[in-house]
Order: C-alpha cells, then sequence, then structure tokens
C-alpha cells in the first residue's frame, strides 16, 4: 500500500498545530508532515508537541538543515523523541537552503561532504555506538548517547541533485523528494539512489518519500497554478494536482508508479482550511489510494 500524508506548512503559526494534529489523529491520518523552515517553527519542538497531542499518526519532520546543528544535538533530540514517542518520529535530514544557511553563518564550502559527514555520525550514534571521528565538519570525541533509541531508528535525507541522490542511497535509509519532482523526476531520482546503494552495498529498503503540491475547492486550480508560478515552475510538466479526491488519488498513483513508496499532500501556502484539507487526506483520498 502506498503510504499517505500531509504537510502542517510551517506558514501558519504555530498555535495552529494543535488542532491540526488532533484532527490527523482522529481522522487516521498515516503520516503529518513538519519543515524546519527559516525562520519559522522549530522542526523538533514542534514534532515533540504534535507528537504528545496525538496517540497514532506518525509525525514526520522534513527537514532539519544539517548546517544549523551539531550531529550530537540532533542525535540526542531524535533519540529522545524515539524513547517518548517509539517508532512514531520521522526524521529527515539535508542540506537546507543555501541563501538562509548563509544568513545565519552557517553556509560551508561542501554542503554534499557536511551531509555525509553528519548522516554517517547520527546513523552511528543512533545505533548506540561510541564515537570518535575527525571529518571535515564533523568532529566528535568519544561521544555516545547515554539514552539511544531502544529500535533502529531510520534517517532520510532530503535530496534533489545528483551527488545528493546517490549520497542518500549510500549513507541515509530513505531519501524525500520535493515536490517541483513530476513522475518522471521520481524515476530518475530512484535509478541515482540505487547507484549509491549499490557502491555502498546496501540492500535493504530505501523508502522514498515525494511531496505533493495539491489544491481542492472550487478555486483549487487558479491556486495551484498560482503557487507553481511563484517557485518559477509553471513550465514543469505534471506538476501537482488540483481537483477532487479522485483526481488527487490519481496524481498519487503516478507519483507511486513511478517509485515513491509515501506521498505527502502540500496544501498550497494559501489554503483556507488546513483542517479540512487533512480530513480530505484522511478520508477521502485515502479510500481512494491502493
Amino acid at each position: 500500500m502506498t503510504g499517505l500524508g500531509a504537510v502542517f506548512r510551517p506558514q501558519l503559526p504555530p498555535e495552529r498545530l494543535r488542532e491540526v494534529v488532533r484532527l490527523a489523529d482522529a481522522a487516521g491520518l498515516e503520516e503529518l508532515w513538519l519543515w524546519e523552515d527559516c525562520f519559522r517553527e522549530g522542526g523538533i519542538s514542534a514534532a515533540a508537541a504534535a507528537l504528545a497531542w496525538s496517540e497514532q499518526v506518525r509525525v514526520g519532520v522534513g527537514l532539519l538543515p544539517v548546517p544549523l546543528r551539531n550531529v550530537a544535538i540532533t542525535a540526542m533530540e531524535v533519540a529522545t523523541l524515539d524513547r517518548l514517542f517509539p517508532g512514531r518520529a520521522i526524521i529527515g535530514v539535508g542540506h537546507g537552503v543555501q541563501d538562509w544557511m548563509g544568513q545565519v553563518g552557517a553556509r560551508v564550502e561542501s554542503p554534499v561532504t557536511l551531509l555525509r559527514e553528519h548522516l554517517d555520525a547520527l546513523r552511528a550514534l543512533l545505533r548506540g555506538e561510541r564515537l570518535t571521528t575527525d571529518g571535515r565538519y564533523v568532529k566528535l570525541d568519544d561521544v555516545g548517547l547515554d539514552w539511544p533509541p531502544e529500535s533502529p531508528v531510520e534517517i532520510l535525507a532530503g535530496a534533489t541533485g545528483p551527488r545528493t541522490l546517490r549520497l542518500s542511497g549510500a549513507a541515509a535509509d530513505g531519501t524525500i523528494l520535493t515536490a517541483s519532482t513530476a513522475p518522471d523526476g521520481v524515476r530518475r531520482a530512484r535509478q541515482l539512489i540505487d547507484e549509491g546503494r549499490e557502491s555502498a552495498g546496501r540492500t535493504e529498503p530505501h523508502k522514498v518519500v515525494v511531496y505533493l503540491l495539491t489544491a481542492t475547492g472550487p478555486d483549487a486550480a487558479a491556486r495551484l497554478r498560482a503557487e507553481l508560478a511563484e517557485e518559477g515552475l509553471e513550465s514543469v510538466p505534471d506538476l501537482g494536482v488540483a481537483g477532487d479526491a479522485g483526481a488527487v488519488a490519481k496524481a498519487v498513483q503516478r507519483l507511486a508508479e513511478a517509485g515513491a513508496d509515501t506521498v505527502i499532500l502540500q496544501p498550497t501556502g494559501d489554503e483556507p482550511d488546513p483542517e479540512a484539507f487533512v480530513r480530505f487526506a484522511a478520508e477521502e483520498v485515502r479510500a481512494l489510494v491502493p
């Protein structure tokens, strides 16, 4: 079965999260995803609140920008979430938006090197290992978690370019693709991820999560067109979907057939009713997605 979820966009004020989470939980939504966009809600703090306000829905953070975070802090926070809410937190890490990283003095010369070092160290710490490493960016001296996760925790990587997609296949447990990824882009991403997996001798399953820009309601098509134009993507074919549950389910299926394991419906930034959008995903679209 194709996984299905929705995004709580960080353009919404944090105080809106509680009602959306409770509704998602009650409606049976599988995954609710949060973003750590500069300079909006913090990813870990919002995820902890969302998990505490719910019982079943899994909460994804897609993604934590690694230039902003010492890997030991990331490991401590992820381990704490997993021990408090076993198996319910989904964590993604990535380069972050480079302009934003520059604004806070965290931009690095080689984002790919940093992400590789961060992934390797983070996954080792979460496995309960004690780690000493002297990388270009990640430097640890006999660091281990007192409270590592009791079960394996998967770490996903956000990726767009070929080098990062291969890196994700080699060093992460899954990959997050943005809403600018059409079905053909998912197929190409899968190929590059698999190249990375083969180079690293990885044989375990590798989850691919794809965001799908989604608009529903009477003005759905206009809102979708406006957002694609704002992002400079209006000329890219097969991006996003506007329409009823049937239309959205078909778009989800196209991404699944291209290689997506989970599709996360991303409302437009001007979505007038985030709670109704979550209910739409959980109750109407889910019923039509095999």
